[in-house]
């Protein structure tokens, strides 16, 4: 059985900007407006679902207040080059040199920022922070970078 919650109906969307070295268009600076959606394979538990929705819709806010309007930044690029102080965060990639306000930019620990990565990074803070129960089998999450292209990661539980 699944659970779903549908970000674009929900409430959890964020906007950000970003850029992806090395590919023709999305190498410029430039943004989205992302849709988060979660599904869940598992069986009904003892209380008659499979999961509490509240509890699965706190966390994703949680992580998108994180990231809503803000400058995204890979700290584990090769190719981009980041000097961070406190008021501001340097980033080089190429001849290109941007420089944010640091309280404009979250650094995200992934090696670049498309949505197949932030999805990935975002489903494994999933599993890592919320305790689920033995009936849920994987979690995934997708990221609509607009309407019609998605992102999608699982991670298997059990």
């Amino acid at each position: 059985m699944l659970l779903e919650i549908d970000g674009g109906y929900s409430g959890i969307r964020f906007s950000a900007c970003h850029f992806i070295p090395r590919h023709e268009k999305c190498s410029r600076l430039h943004g989205h407006s992302y849709i988060v959606r979660l599904r869940l394979e598992g069986d009904i538990g003892q209380d008659g679902m499979i999961m509490d929705f509240v509890v699965l819709k706190r966390k994703l806010r949680e992580m998108i207040d994180e990231v809503d309007h803000r400058t995204l930044l890979p700290t584990k690029s090769d190719e981009v080059h980041l000097t961070v102080t406190e008021n501001s965060v340097e980033a080089v990639n190429g001849c290109k040199r941007y420089v944010f306000p640091r309280e404009d930019v979250t650094l995200l620990d992934i090696p670049t920022t498309t949505a197949e990565e932030m999805c990935r990074m975002m489903t494994l803070r999933m599993v890592s922070e919320i305790d689920f129960p033995d009936n849920v089998r994987s979690v995934s999450i997708g990221l609509d970078e607009e309407r019609g292209q998605t992102a999608w990661y699982t991670e298997t539980l059990r």
